[in-house]
């Protein structure tokens, strides 16, 4: 599938040749922008049916507690990387209205709801499970990779009914030492114990993405916004 690269102030967007009808919003994780999975599309091998828009958004530039209060494109702050640790629950919920931004400007372009895909890496992913799980119109699946559940507390109460069966795609390294492996199965656990259906995948890698996860990714994609399925001459 070929695509022309638009660049913005708030994202990069890889737009279809024809007029896009599914979509796929992309966040990076701490300390990249939105550039970082661009390279990733070509190698997605989707093809021309459905036509799809990527949409890769750059996190607000804001100081960072675990790398010494740097600077940098960040969703959220970082006090510790455990399970206990402390969320930075203003920073969650501001970039996922950042996010619910996104969202409705491809509702706004036409895209239908369940033809929207949220995607992210690490940090990106905690804010696509948590603003797809809480999205009002029923999505076509988030995808987390090398991530985890945030703020677990407030999803019963939190969560709508649109998303209860919402496809979750979960991957995570068995070596990540950024993000142990331990809390990407937690949150899979959590989630499943609430009754969605995860479909876990783990790797031998670090934190990383491979090639055998993105060869998955592509299936899934292909599965959720039914690539192929419309018949051509």
């Amino acid at each position: 599938m070929n695509h022309r690269v638009q660049e913005s102030a708030d994202a990069v967007v890889l737009a279809p040749a024809t007029p896009a009808t599914a979509s796929v919003i992309w966040l990076h994780g701490l300390g990249a922008d939105g550039h970082d999975f661009v390279p990733m599309v070509p190698e997605l091998k989707l093809p021309p049916s459905p036509a799809v828009r990527f949409v890769f958004p750059h996190a607000p530039m804001r100081a960072v507690t675990i790398n010494n209060g740097m600077r940098m494109r960040a969703w959220y702050d970082i006090k510790e990387l455990s399970a206990h640790g402390a969320a930075d629950e203003t920073g969650i919920r501001e970039s996922a209205a950042i996010l619910e931004k996104f969202i409705q400007r491809e509702r706004d372009a036409g895209v239908a709801a369940n033809h929207i895909v949220v995607a992210g890496f690490s940090q990106g992913g905690v804010i696509a499970l948590h603003a797809a799980l809480r999205h009002g119109e029923r999505l076509a699946g988030v995808m987390a990779l090398s991530s985890y559940l945030s703020l677990p507390k407030t999803l019963a109460a939190e969560a709508t009914m649109a998303n209860r069966d919402l496809p979750i795609l979960m991957c995570h390294g068995s070596f990540d030492p950024v993000l142990p492996l331990q809390l990407g199965s937690s949150s899979r656990d959590l989630l499943r114990a609430e009754g969605y259906a995860v479909e876990w995948k783990e790797y031998p890698m670090q934190h990383q993405v491979c090639l055998e996860e993105i060869q998955e990714i592509s299936a899934w994609l292909k599965a959720r916004l039914g690539a192929g399925s419309q018949v051509r001459s």
